[in-house]
């Protein structure tokens, strides 16, 4: 509709707006950044905490629950989520959980928003590239030794349908050789929102890699009619 046309231009509008004066500071503190907390790199997230917040609550507003089922902030774990839209990164941001996310290499070049995520650290990869595929395994198992969590979004590329595509086994591979748990998050309606996917329903994902002990959860961010998107937390046990 119209409505939804402005809506979304408002959106990446607005996105720029804020994105310009909290670059800068990211740009301050950065130095400090990488001789304090150079993997974690907690304030550069915290930035990205802050402009998703503004900016989705001013167009996209979020209610979260369940947020009491994932693990510690503190806890190292890889997070997998399905990929529907340009606004699945802004609801992940919801979770208040610092990670960092592989994305693709040309991401990284977009002007302020690519730069911000070169400053907090976030890990590029050539789909296509086997050598570039490697490295951004290397540079997510270092991350994850040095005690920082990973999202991986498993079917390599946005849903064209809303259906989920068959998962890469990489997130799941780098998971089990750390022996950090893996969280699954199901992104739900985010693609009816702004971008090229229909609504789906909320899916429970592979089993966590630490099979012994953890017990895993699903959270769901399902985005509805009124432009709400709801994070719902389901539990699972693993087996």
């Amino acid at each position: 509709s119209p409505f939804d046309v402005v809506r979304a231009i408002m959106f990446y509008l607005s996105t720029v707006a804020i994105a310009v004066p909290l670059f800068v500071i990211m740009c301050v503190i950065h130095p400090f950044v990488i001789l304090f907390d150079k993997y974690r790199r907690r304030a550069q997230h915290m930035v990205n905490d802050i402009w998703a917040n503004l900016t989705t609550a001013l167009f996209y507003p979020i209610e979260v629950e369940g947020l009491e089922n994932l693990p510690e902030p503190e806890q190292t774990v890889v997070f997998v989520a399905n990929h529907q839209s340009y606004l699945d990164i802004f609801s992940l941001f919801r979770l208040h959980r610092p990670f960092k996310f592989v994305s693709k290499t040309s991401n990284f070049l977009i002007p302020i928003v690519g730069w911000s995520m070169f400053l907090t650290g976030h890990i590029p990869i050539k789909r296509m590239d086997k050598r570039s595929q490697l490295e951004c395994l290397k540079a997510c198992r270092t991350m994850l030794a040095e005690g920082g969590s990973v999202l991986f979004f498993p079917e390599g590329t946005r849903s064209e349908t809303g259906e989920m595509a068959d998962f890469k086994k990489g997130a799941f591979s780098v998971a089990a050789k750390a022996k950090v748990p893996v969280v699954p998050i199901t992104l739900v309606g985010t693609g009816k929102l702004m971008g090229n996917a229909i609504d789906t329903c909320a899916r429970t994902g592979p089993p966590p890699a630490d099979e012994d002990h953890y017990d895993g959860m699903l959270i769901g961010i399902n985005a509805r009619l009124g432009a709400i998107a709801k994070i719902v937390g389901i539990a699972f046990t693993s087996r």
